[in-house]
């Protein structure tokens, strides 16, 4: 019965870090270019009194063996990087990416991080920043002070038109071999791992990388709905390991009050 107590438990812990995902996924809902996360459960080690194809005394084999479990854990959460519906913002500096790829940015510590997210500023030095102030890299150019109208072709290709001149060049994107195995740093960004591989660079509409929408941000690819329904499932699940807590409770009580 005690086993019973310690599988329920694993249970209760599972479905917490279940709940605490989809809440987190809500909670980001209207968050540019985030990827909404799923979990993956395993079964816990079995304890086996008796195991399939062992034999009897007599020398007969087992055809079924005697397995309990011990319940249950989170194996992974795994980024889904599914595409997110693109909304027209019609900001010069509006980017977002259709197809697979990131943008890259560079961290204050020096490192490259990587995002879906496109929401661009310019600073004080014309330099192509994010929310934060973080330099986009990703082959951006600065922008020189004086400028009328900056365009962005589909194909990463950037036209500044300045009182000088104008001046051409060329977005380049990102991509992994694995990017669900990237690690979330928050702020909208990412860093790559072992697991996600090295970052290859390419260019917009080439060779399978993503294309460049001007004046568009990628939102989150979360689904209210089917968030909503897993929530609900997640409490159920819950509660059911809680009662089996209960039930185990209530047998261990009624063994301890047996008198001979």
């Amino acid at each position: 019965m005690s086993l019973s107590l310690y599988s329920a438990a694993t249970g209760m812990e599972a479905q917490q870090l279940n709940l605490d995902t989809i809440a987190n996924n809500l909670a980001n809902v209207n968050t540019p270019g985030f990827k909404k996360s799923k979990i993956e459960f395993q079964d816990l080690l079995y304890q086996k009194p008796r195991s399939a194809g062992s034999e009897t005394a007599g020398g007969n084999v087992v055809p079924t063996g005697i397995e309990v479990g011990n319940g249950a854990r989170v194996a992974a959460t795994a980024k889904d990087f599914s595409q997110g519906e693109l909304t027209s913002t019609g900001g010069n500096l509006d980017l977002a990416i259709q197809g697979d790829g990131f943008f890259e940015v560079q961290r204050p510590d020096g490192t490259v991080g990587y995002t879906r997210d496109g929401s661009f500023k310019l600073n004080a030095n014309g330099q192509v920043v994010t929310a934060d102030g973080m330099p986009v890299l990703s082959n951006f150019q600065a922008i020189p002070t004086g400028t009328t109208s900056i365009s962005i072709d589909t194909s990463g290709s950037v036209t500044v038109q300045s009182a000088s001149g104008n001046s051409t060049f060329r977005l380049q994107l990102a991509r992994f071999a694995n990017p669900a195995g990237l690690k979330s740093l928050g702020g909208n960004l990412y860093e790559d791992t072992a697991a996600s591989g090295t970052p290859e660079t390419g260019n917009p509409g080439e060779q399978g990388y993503g294309t460049v929408m001007q004046g568009y941000l990628e939102s989150s690819n979360v689904n209210i709905v089917e968030e909503m329904v897993n929530l609900i499932v997640a409490q159920r699940a819950y509660e059911i390991n809680s009662k089996s807590v209960q039930t185990s409770d209530e047998m261990l009580q009624s063994a301890a009050q047996m008198k001979r």
